[in-house]
């Protein structure tokens, strides 16, 4: 015999029934809460990739070390490079960048050591058909608080190796800069040019760069 559910015939018995439920949805969500205030079930979480504990970055001008008095490709690439890379920081992570002035948590530092134009094809009148640009920076990102070198490869994080100053008065940091580079190909036919190419080179290293200051995972 199937006795069937008694259906809520008052307001008092439908909000019993909702406060149950909303106790046992309670009940699943909470042990799942981190102290930081986020959400973590199973392998996800709502935490951010970025290391919480940072909140200010500076971002001095690049240099620019294929600058020639005479002009060239490479000329201006520290501005457009540096204003990128500050672009992403602010619109990717939880940081604030702060002008060179005001005091910082951190500060993310490079140069640019390359850029170059390579020839891969060409037509029969001896045009350029399709060419290549190497876009390539060394990047420091630094604790200001500790000296700690953030940006180390991920190779040497294992090795345990000190690298900040603070304890042993002769232990100083490995400040060995990380090479980041871009590698773009362009086809004048098709319209594309090398300041085409240049604006990737740019946007792409920037992406690269920024994605670096993600936790380890």
């Amino acid at each position: 015999m199937v006795i069937p559910m008694k259906k809520p015939n008052s307001v008092c018995e439908s909000k019993s029934l909702f406060m149950l439920l909303f106790a046992s949805v309670i009940g699943f969500v909470c042990p799942a809460c981190m102290q930081d205030g986020h959400l973590k079930i199973l392998r996800y979480t709502t935490k951010t990739n970025f290391d919480s504990n940072i909140r200010t970055v500076r971002v001095p001008l690049f240099k620019n070390s294929t600058f020639t008095p005479g002009g060239g490709a490479g000329q201006g690439l520290e501005n457009e490079l540096t204003l990128a890379v500050i672009r992403e920081i602010e619109s990717k992570t939880p940081y604030k960048v702060v002008n060179g002035n005001t005091p910082a948590d951190t500060e993310l530092s490079g140069s640019i050591v390359n850029f170059s134009k390579n020839i891969i094809n060409r037509n029969q009148l001896n045009e350029i058909r399709e060419a290549e640009t190497n876009l390539a920076v060394q990047i420091i990102w630094k604790d200001l608080r500790t000296g700690e070198i953030l940006s180390r490869p991920r190779a040497d994080v294992n090795k345990g190796t000190p690298v900040a100053l603070g304890g042993d008065p002769h232990v100083q940091p490995d400040t060995t800069p990380v090479l980041v580079t871009s590698l773009t190909s362009f086809i004048p036919e098709l319209g594309q040019s090398i300041t085409s190419a240049r604006k990737t080179n740019v946007d792409v290293l920037a992406t690269q760069i920024v994605a670096m200051m993600e936790i380890p995972w």
